[in-house]
């Protein structure tokens, strides 16, 4: 009931002890190329725990799927979630593999945007203490940019912010993460569907998005040995197409950097970028 509220009111608007790891990106941040095209704002959702084939088929994502932008070899890069989350925002997973907390130095992706002077919000469903003290269905491994430095960086809030973000500041990068049930890691694909049927529209609903945005929606890994996950590009007017280049979170990351003209971090800088799902 929460959370149904919660995304009526965006419809409505629209209308453990730490250790410090000494590792660093194997290679220096090059300059990024220039982009195919450029969003004017993007949101990126991540889900939980599913390789392609198992939600593939849901209802509101195959109807994602078949209007727009998907990837069909797209993979993780490594197990469990907390190493995938990081390559996602920093190219690396730093030789972590594991879900513990880990001091990692300063920067990443939230980092780059504020250096550039652009407005951004990670938005983490459930977090009511803060990113350290905050408990389930909240989870610390899935929130990626309390790790850089050790430190929560004021962007980081609760999803329960995201419709007065939107109305008030407009950040043009908006990252969100589930809590545990939404995103599937606890709960069935049923639910993280029904949570996407939900969310969505609401972001769709939004002048940022109807105005040359784009929402990405990914997996942080797959099942078992399969770890082929889907990632959708959902884009306003765009055409349904598939793209069968090999692509994963560096691939991704790129992709993001390219599109605010940032350097790309880590094993992004010789990934390739995600741009014919960008048409």
């Amino acid at each position: 009931m929460r959370f149904a509220a919660f995304v009526i009111s965006l419809l409505l608007l629209a209308a453990c002890g730490p250790r410090t790891v000494a590792h660093s990106p194997a290679k220096p941040p090059l300059p990024s190329p220039t982009a195919a095209a450029t969003a004017s704002h993007v949101f990126v959702i991540v889900m939980e725990n599913r390789s392609y084939g198992q939600v593939i088929d849901s209802p509101h994502i195959a109807q994602l799927a078949a209007k727009y932008g998907v990837a069909t070899n797209y993979h993780s890069v490594s197990s469990p979630s907390l190493p995938n989350y990081l390559a996602l925002t920093s190219g690396d997973t730093w030789g972590i593999n594991d879900d513990g907390f880990h001091r990692l130095p300063a920067g990443g992706l939230g980092a780059q945007l504020s250096d550039a002077g652009i407005e951004w919000r990670a938005y983490m469903e459930g977090m009511s203490r803060g990113c350290f003290d905050s408990p389930p269905p909240y989870a610390l491994k899935h929130n990626p940019f309390a790790y850089y430095g050790g430190a929560c960086p004021p962007q980081v809030v609760p999803l329960t912010n995201f419709a007065a973000d939107m109305s008030a500041s407009n950040p043009r990068f908006v990252w969100i993460t589930p809590d545990l049930c939404n995103d599937g890691h606890d709960c069935s694909n049923a639910v993280a569907d029904t949570w996407l049927s939900q969310m969505v529209p609401a972001i769709q609903a939004l002048n940022a998005w109807k105005d040359n945005g784009l929402l990405v929606i990914t997996w942080d890994e797959g099942s078992g040995n399969d770890n082929t996950v889907l990632t959708m590009f959902i884009r306003p007017n765009s055409k349904a197409h598939q793209s069968d280049q090999a692509y994963d979170h560096y691939s991704l990351l790129a992709t993001i950097e390219d599109q605010f003209r940032l350097p790309r971090l880590g094993q992004a800088a010789q990934a390739t970028a995600m741009n014919d799902l960008l048409r």
